[in-house]
C-alpha cells in the first residue's frame, strides 16, 4: 500500500510566502513590523473538519498526522477522542478482525484508550495519533480509516478514508446513489457509518467494507453480513421487476476476480437456483474472463433492444382505409420483415394507437379499432376506419415487442415509438425524467404490463398514461407524473400487494434519481388531467397538473388546503367528452415554487447529486 504522505497546500504557500517575505532583514525583530498575530484557536466545534497531513505504516501500529478545524476554519485544540481502523486485504478479501476472535487476526483498530495509544498535539490544531493494531505491519494492504471527536465540546467528524489498495472495489458510490442518491441523508441501516475520502467526496462502499467487508464474522471478519451479501442477496427483496443477475446495474467495470466461491453459492442460494453447475464454473474460472458475463439472461435482453430500433409515421388519411400510420423495424440498418418475424414467433405483439394532442399533451384516444397490412419490406400499416373522438391535433404510437417468458407483454422487450402530428407540427410532449430514471432500479429489461417497457424512462408508459386517458391505476393517481409519484411514495405504494413497497425505503425527496435535470414549474402546460384514480374510480373530473404531482405525494388535508387556496383543483367536474383540456387551470404553485423562487422546490427536495 502506498505510503499516503499528504501536505496542506495552505501549508506549503504559507511556507513560500515565509521564505520570500521582509528581505531587509528585520523580520522578528523586536519593536519592528512582521510578525502576525496567530489564527485563534477554539475548543468547541459544531461541525469538525479533519485535513489529512500524513499517514505510515509500522511494525504493530498506524501512525496518523492531521488538522482539525471547526466550521469556521478555526484550528481547534484540546481534542480528546479519535479512532482508527485497517481492514485487510487477503487471500479472502477485505477483511477486519474482531479481537477476540480464534484465529489469524486480519487489520485491527484503536481509539484514543487503546492500550500503547497516544494522541499529541504537535501545534495548535495538528495532532499526531498512534494507534496500535498487532497484525498490521508496513506491507500491509487494505483500507484505512480515522474519525475523530465525539466528545461534549468537540462534534464527531466523518469518517475519513485515509487510503486503501487501487482496484479494490468491482462497485462504486456512483452506482449505489444511483437509487439511493445520498446514503448518509437516508433512514437506512447505519447512514452515520457513511465515509469520506481525504479530498471530502463520499466513499461509500469503502466506508461500509470496514466492517461489512468480503470475509464475514465466524471466518475472521467482523460482521455477519458481507459487502456481498448486501449486494447480492438483500436487493433480492426488490420486489418488482429487479434482477440480481444484472451485474451491470452495480458493477459498472468487468469484474476479474472473485474471492471466493461462496460469493456465488450465497447469491444463487438465496435466489433458488441450483449451485452445482456454479461450481464448475467457478472451477473453470480465469482472470481474464469478466464474471458479469456469465448471467447471460438480461444481458440477451439488453443486447436485443440495443440492436434495434423502430420508426413510426405521422397520421395520414388512406383513400381506402382510414387514419394510418406506417410501422418499420431495423437491426442497425436493415430494415426487419414485420410479417416474417410475427409469424415465426420472434415478435409477439406489433400495435398502435392514435392519439389526441393539445398544448403539448396528449389529449386522449381518437380511435380504438384498427386492421395491419404489411408491404414488400416488412413494414405494417396500422389503419383505424374512423375516428371514435375529434382532437385539435393527431398523432399515433407504436409498440414492438420481442417473444420473452411465458407472458411477453411483461417479460419481453418492447420497443416505443411516438409520430409527429398529423398536421407535421413536431411531437414535443415534455418528458422531465433522464432515460435509465426506471430501468436504473427496474433492471431486468421487462415490461410494467401490457408490453409498456420501463426503458427510456417510462416513456412507452406514456400511451396509455396520460392527461386524457382516464386510467384509474389502482386508485394510486391520475396521468404519467402523479401516477409514479404515487406508485412509489404516495397511496399507490401499498396498491398492489397491501404493504408498502421497497420505494418507500428510499428518500422520497431525491427527485433528482428521476429528475436529474430538475423541474421547471413554469414550462408544465396549464392544462387539466382527467383524474378518476383521486375519484374513487369515477370519471367526469379533472385537476390541475402541478396540483396533482404534487397531492400524489403530499397527500394530508393540510398540503391541500394549501393547493387549493393558491388555486390548485383536484376532482373539478369536467365533461370528459368536450374540450375540457382547452381550458386553463387556476393554480399559481409556480410563483412561489419554482426552481430559484423564495419557495423553491429545490429548497425542499433534492435535485442534485452528492458528489
Amino acid at each position: 500500500m502506498r505510503k499516503f504522505n499528504k501536505c496542506s497546500v495552505a501549508l506549503i504557500v504559507a511556507t513560500a510566502f515565509g521564505l520570500a517575505a521582509c528581505s531587509d532583514g528585520k523580520d522578528g525583530s523586536d519593536g519592528e513590523d512582521g510578525t502576525s498575530p496567530l489564527p485563534p484557536v477554539v475548543e468547541v466545534t459544531e461541525t469538525t473538519n479533519v485535513e489529512m497531513l500524513g499517514h505510515t505504516l509500522e511494525e504493530g501500529a498506524v501512525r496518523f498526522e492531521f488538522e482539525v478545524t471547526n466550521e469556521k476554519g478555526l484550528l481547534v485544540s484540546g481534542l480528546e477522542k479519535v479512532s482508527a481502523e485497517v481492514a485487510e486485504l487477503t487471500d479472502k478479501g477485505i477483511a477486519r478482525s474482531r479481537p477476540d476472535f480464534e484465529g489469524t487476526i486480519a487489520g485491527g483498530s484503536a481509539n484514543e484508550e487503546t492500550e500503547g495509544a497516544s494522541l499529541t498535539m504537535t501545534e495548535d490544531g495538528r495532532y499526531e495519533f498512534l494507534a496500535p493494531m498487532p497484525a498490521v505491519n508496513a506491507s500491509t494492504e487494505g483500507i484505512i480509516r480515522i474519525a475523530v471527536g465525539g466528545s461534549e465540546k468537540i462534534a464527531k467528524s466523518a469518517y475519513i478514508i485515509v487510503d486503501k489498495t487501487e482496484g479494490l472495489h468491482t462497485t462504486s458510490t456512483a452506482t449505489c446513489h444511483s437509487c439511493h442518491v445520498d446514503y448518509a441523508a437516508s433512514s437506512l441501516k447505519h447512514p452515520s457509518y457513511t465515509a469520506i475520502n481525504t479530498d471530502g467526496e463520499t466513499d461509500l462502499v469503502a466506508g461500509c467494507m470496514m466492517c461489512h467487508g468480503n470475509v464475514v464474522r465466524d471466518d475472521g471478519g467482523y460482521a455477519r453480513n458481507s459487502m456481498q451479501k448486501i449486494g447480492h442477496i438483500n436487493h433480492q427483496k426488490f420486489e418488482k421487476d429487479f434482477d440480481a443477475a444484472n451485474c451491470y446495474t452495480c458493477h459498472a467495470e468487468p469484474i476479474t476476480k472473485v474471492n471466493t466461491m461462496q460469493t456465488c453459492t450465497d447469491c444463487h442460494d438465496a435466489a433458488g437456483v441450483g449451485t452445482t453447475a456454479v461450481a464448475m464454473t467457478y472451477s473453470g474460472f480465469s482472470e481474464s474472463d469478466d464474471v458479469r458475463l456469465f448471467h447471460k439472461k438480461v444481458a440477451e435482453k439488453a443486447l436485443v433492444r440495443d440492436e434495434h430500433s423502430s420508426t413510426i409515421s405521422a397520421p395520414y388519411m388512406s383513400t381506402d382505409a382510414g387514419y394510418c400510420t406506417d410501422i418499420a423495424l431495423f437491426k442497425g440498418e436493415e430494415q426487419l420483415d414485420l410479417e416474417a418475424l410475427l409469424a415465426d414467433g420472434t415478435v409477439s405483439y406489433l400495435g398502435a394507437y392514435l392519439h389526441g394532442y393539445d398544448n403539448g399533451s396528449i389529449v386522449g384516444r381518437a380511435a380504438r379499432t384498427s386492421t395491419t397490412t404489411f408491404d414488400a419490406n416488412g413494414t405494417a400499416s396500422i389503419c383505424f376506419a374512423s375516428l371514435d373522438a375529434t382532437f385539435p391535433e393527431l398523432m399515433a404510437s407504436s409498440r414492438i415487442t420481442f417473444n420473452f417468458g411465458d407472458d411477453a407483454s411483461y417479460d419481453g422487450v418492447t420497443l416505443h415509438g411516438y409520430s409527429d402530428m398529423m398536421s407535421g407540427a413536431l411531437y414535443e410532449r415534455r418528458h422531465s425524467v433522464t432515460m435509465d430514471s426506471c430501468s436504473t432500479c427496474h433492471n431486468n429489461e421487462t415490461n410494467y404490463h401490457k408490453n409498456g417497457s420501463y426503458a427510456d424512462g417510462g416513456l412507452g408508459c406514456v400511451a396509455c398514461h396520460n392527461n386524457g386517458q382516464d386510467r384509474n391505476s389502482k386508485g394510486s393517481a391520475p396521468g404519467f407524473g402523479p401516477m409514479v409519484h404515487s406508485m412509489h411514495w404516495g397511496v399507490g405504494s401499498s396498491a398492489v400487494t397491501g404493504e408498502p413497497n421497497s420505494a418507500t425505503k428510499l428518500n422520497a425527496e431525491n427527485c433528482v434519481a428521476c429528475h436529474a435535470e430538475g423541474i421547471d414549474l413554469n414550462a408544465v402546460p396549464n392544462q387539466y388531467m382527467l383524474s378518476k384514480a383521486f375519484n374513487g374510480g369515477q370519471s367526469g373530473v379533472a385537476s390541475s397538473p402541478v396540483t396533482a404531482n404534487c397531492f400524489a405525494c403530499h397527500d394530508s388535508d393540510q398540503a391541500l388546503n394549501h393547493m387549493k387556496s393558491n388555486g390548485g383543483e383536484i376532482n373539478t367536474p369536467v365533461d370528459h367528452t368536450g374540450d375540457w383540456y382547452s381550458q386553463g387551470t387556476s393554480e399559481s404553485c409556480a410563483t412561489c415554487h419554482a426552481e430559484g423562487r423564495s419557495y423553491g422546490i429545490e429548497k425542499y427536495h433534492v435535485f442534485d447529486r452528492k458528489e
